[in-house]
């Protein structure tokens, strides 16, 4: 459904996998975060579910077409200042999205895994970001600033496996009075029973179906009601 394109994105060029609807209309948008693999399978086929909902949706691929080569790589690179740069990449893609003549309405951001921390700080960074959703963020939470910035008015919705704590994790308690603080709303949703992953049909030792229903539904009822 989707195809590869290029953007103006932090002093250079980005690329990034894009879906539209096929409606016709023009429609909300909606970014999509990978997680620390890269842009693979799982993310393109999540920017194509967008699209069947009715979001135009892009993932940056932030990796240019190169994977993680081991799971502890993005805890090397995610410092507090890579993930300023990332959320500048990621506002570069929102006005990307907002120029865009298939584009009418809001934009939201979801995420996985560090991703998923990263949709979150992307309410930080792009006033055009008005709602986000992470899917069991995972990041090094001590290089994360205390206070988040400009997301008054703005929701978040976090999903927490049990294997991360649930939404009793620090990290999510952090990131959850930050975002309230600064006078947004941020909803959290325990998944028990579930391990890091619940929502990839790509890693079957993790997927949990039932789980991962509930998790996109919860995040299509958000961005419906937040987008327009």
């Amino acid at each position: 459904m989707g195809e590869m394109v290029s953007f103006a994105g932090n002093g250079g060029t980005s690329e990034g996998y894009l879906a539209i609807p096929s409606v016709g209309a023009a429609s909300p948008a909606v970014i999509v975060i990978q997680d620390w693999w890269g842009l693979v399978p799982h993310v393109r086929a999540v920017v194509d579910r967008f699209a069947e909902a009715g979001f135009v949706a892009l993932a940056p691929d932030f990796r240019h077409g190169g994977p993680a080569s081991r799971p502890d790589e993005p805890r090397q690179m995610l410092n507090s200042t890579q993930m300023d740069e990332a959320a500048s990449d990621i506002a570069a893609a929102a006005e990307f999205l907002a120029g865009r003549p298939e584009v009418a309405g809001k934009i939201g951001c979801a995420g996985f895994c560090a991703g998923a921390s990263l949709a979150l700080w992307s309410g930080t960074f792009s006033e055009r970001i008005v709602a986000t959703a992470a899917f069991y963020p995972r990041l090094p939470w001590e290089d994360m600033r205390a206070d988040w910035p400009d997301y008054a008015g703005k929701a978040a919705l976090i999903h927490c496996s049990e294997a991360d704590g649930l939404s009793a994790a620090d990290g999510v308690q952090s990131a959850k009075r930050a975002i309230e603080a600064a006078g947004g709303s941020c909803q959290t949703y325990d998944y028990p029973g579930t391990a890091h992953a619940f929502f990839n049909e790509d890693r079957p030792e993790h997927f949990d179906q039932r789980a991962a229903a509930t998790a996109w539904a919860r995040t299509l009822e958000l961005f419906r009601a937040r987008l327009g």
